[in-house]
């Protein structure tokens, strides 16, 4: 599976770039439960994270920069509105 311009507004496509992640290595939170409502983690890729929808494992992953998932988990811890 590839990464790129699927979801992407067509004028924002042309930055976006293509990320194999077929060596992904995917976890999810212990805290998800058994119904499977959570998104899962790849970490294990050079200079990106890769994120996908548990319940759509063969789906569309968004793959964002190291940098970018570290602003949104401390966004996340600090309980930012619209972040819950």
């Amino acid at each position: 599976m590839a990464v790129g311009c699927k979801n992407i507004r067509k004028d924002r496509c042309k930055t976006a770039m293509k990320h194999d992640v077929s060596t992904a290595k995917w976890r999810k939170s212990s805290f998800s439960g058994a119904n499977n409502n959570c998104v899962e983690v790849a970490c294990n890729l050079p200079g990106i994270i890769a994120i996908r929808d548990s319940k759509n494992p063969d789906g569309p992953a968004l793959a964002i920069t190291r940098t970018h998932w570290a602003a949104l988990m401390a966004a996340v811890k600090a309980g930012e509105p619209g972040l819950r």
